[in-house]
């Protein structure tokens, strides 16, 4: 079996060959879609781990705070809904239940959908790896703390999150190259990511071995790039003899 490799040059529209691969403007060909796919993807992970990030982070405190029980409960209980409903049922409940719960969501963009969804469905994991950082650490450093005048803001601002944070950079690296792979959940909802693309490239052109091995090699590469990265920052901040606990953490 022979692999044809230039159905990336073809024209998506005539599926005639154009010249260099790349199209005119008038046309794209199945690399330039491909390409744009690619963003596409890139951007729903991005804007995903931000919101997964900022939400996680601050469940993740709430379910640590000695003083407010009630505060870590409703923590711990969004821990759980996020994280023991299938990611593309929460795909679908935001695309087609919350528009109509919440009228004002009725004009926003699919991608914008996805992102919210999988960002809080990230998001209770990543708040179980906060906390298991955050209780990782001495109780001294808190005590330290509260000696010198700290508020309980400053204490987690100054003195516990940023030591926390170094120690949980593998379990975010996993959850980074997580948080894109899943991504893929967004062609449920034809937004024109990687797996979408191959999908519609694969039957249109009949030559679907080609398109998802390409589409596999970017997802690959992606993930690889994100793992490298993280390894090179875990590297610079890494605090020597502190490693974070298992419990909880949410795989």
């Amino acid at each position: 079996m022979s692999l044809d490799w230039r159905v990336y040059c073809l024209d998506t529209i005539d599926k005639l060959a154009v010249p260099g691969c790349f199209g005119s403007g008038k046309s794209d060909t199945y690399l330039d879609w491909l390409i744009a796919a690619w963003g596409q993807t890139v951007i729903v992970a991005a804007l995903s781990l931000v919101v997964a990030l900022v939400v996680g982070s601050l469940v993740g405190i709430l379910r640590t705070l000695p003083s407010s029980p009630i505060l870590a409960r409703a923590a711990a209980v969004w821990v759980e809904f996020f994280r023991n409903i299938p990611l593309l049922v929460q795909i679908f409940l935001w695309y087609h239940v919350v528009p109509v719960l919440l009228p004002f969501f009725a004009d926003t963009p699919k991608l914008v959908l996805v992102v919210m969804g999988l960002g809080l469905f990230t998001s209770a994991r990543i708040a179980e790896q906060v906390r298991a950082g955050l209780q990782s650490l001495p109780r001294g450093q808190r005590y330290a703390a509260m000696a010198m005048g700290f508020t309980t803001a400053q204490t987690y601002r100054y003195v516990l999150l940023p030591m926390a944070f170094r120690i949980i950079i593998p379990p975010l690296t996993s959850e980074g190259m997580n948080i894109f792979k899943n991504s893929s959940v967004a062609f449920a909802v034809s937004v024109t990511e990687l797996t979408f693309f191959a999908q519609q490239a694969g039957e249109e052109t009949a030559h679907g071995i080609e398109i998802y091995m390409g589409v596999t090699l970017l997802y690959v590469i992606s993930a690889l790039t994100i793992n490298r990265a993280m390894a090179f920052i875990e590297a610079r901040v890494r605090v020597p003899g502190l490693v974070a606990s298992t419990g909880g953490g949410g795989h």
